[in-house]
């Protein structure tokens, strides 16, 4: 009985990606990424990051945001992307995940769009560039394709290289 409902609920939870609404969509290079809205703070423009020491390398530093210290965490850098030349368009999108606030440097605030339920597909598990274990879906807008962040799985999950044979995960 216990095997029944658990695969009933491994079933249900491979079915639902993620509820559709509206989402802030931007650029790293040329693949077009997805937040939901309700998870952003505000989009800033680029303004001065203070590296912190010890760091992981994908945390850029640190910015004083309206007198509120936010970590600011190079996207492209978190999915093992090459790092290029801040552009007039680069932004820091501020999020907010369990009480946290983050920025997330991208290269290009695109739209907010509004994408539906059916509209979202379950991340293939081949065949994207880049890691596709940071998304929670693929939604299919017009004739775009806009790969939508678990935002929680990119702000807190450490890579395991970085976790030392002392160090407990998070999950502990």
């Amino acid at each position: 009985m216990e095997e029944t409902q658990a695969k009933v609920r491994e079933t249900e939870e491979l079915e639902h990606v993620i509820d559709g609404g509206k989402f802030l969509s931007f650029f790293l290079g040329e693949e077009e990424y997805a937040i939901e809205i309700l998870k952003v703070q505000e989009i800033i423009g680029l303004i001065p990051i203070t590296p912190v020491p010890r760091m992981p390398s994908y945390i850029r530093g640190v910015s004083n945001l309206r007198g509120k210290i936010v970590p600011v965490m190079n996207l492209r850098s978190r999915f093992g992307l090459p790092v290029v030349e801040d552009t007039d368009e680069t932004c820091i999108i501020v999020v907010q995940e369990n009480q946290q606030l983050m920025g997330v440097l991208v290269d290009q605030v695109s739209e907010v769009a509004d994408i539906k339920t059916e509209q979202i597909e379950e991340v293939p598990s081949f065949g994207i560039q880049g890691n596709s274990e940071y998304l929670a879906g693929i939604g299919k807008v017009k004739e775009s394709v806009k790969m939508i962040l678990d935002v929680h799985k990119v702000l807190f999950d450490v890579p395991d290289e970085l976790l030392s044979p002392d160090t407990p995960s998070p999950a502990s």
